[in-house]
């Protein structure tokens, strides 16, 4: 019986020694991805101008539409140039592949989901990737980051959708 144990514990402790190296082989993997691509894990989003502020209070004071109050979701869709095409919010367009979009209600503790889309049922939209996060300072808005399939910042249409 004890060497039953024993040949045991010696496939448990191999196993365990397997599963430590290809972990350490996925985290050096992950390391190298990361030094190729610093400006995916350092972006910054702008400062926060007067204007902005300005269109957030006004957002804020103009309140919620009847549908998004009833629902607690916000939906828009945004062309890569920055207009809005259709939905709830306005949007704020900084740079290239940086948006804001500010709601009539506070959102800071909502959820935001983005995804590249065209604005038309024309196409399949081009590849690329979009980052979500609240708008710092402003509690009625949404940051929006696209990029392109390389990570680089690009003007790309979105939809998003926050849901209170």
């Amino acid at each position: 019986m004890t060497r039953f144990f024993r040949r045991k514990a010696a496939a448990v402790t191999i196993a365990a020694l397997a599963l430590a190296l290809a972990g350490g082989g996925i985290a050096a993997a992950k390391t190298t991805v990361e030094a190729a691509q610093p400006t995916a894990r350092t972006a910054q989003q702008p400062a926060v101008t007067t204007a902005s502020l300005n269109s957030a209070r006004a957002a804020l004071a103009k309140g919620e539409t009847s549908i998004a109050a009833a629902t607690g979701f916000y939906a828009t869709v945004v062309n890569a140039n920055g207009t809005k095409a259709r939905g709830d919010g306005v949007v704020i367009k900084y740079g290239v592949g940086q948006y804001e979009v500010q709601f009539g209600s506070n959102v800071t503790t909502a959820v935001y989901v983005a995804t590249i889309g065209r604005p038309d049922s024309c196409c399949i939209p081009p590849g690329g990737e979009v980052s979500v996060a609240p708008r710092l300072l402003t509690p009625n808005g949404v940051f929006i980051q696209t990029r392109n399939s390389a990570g680089v910042a690009a003007d790309l249409p979105f939809h998003l959708l926050v849901h209170r």
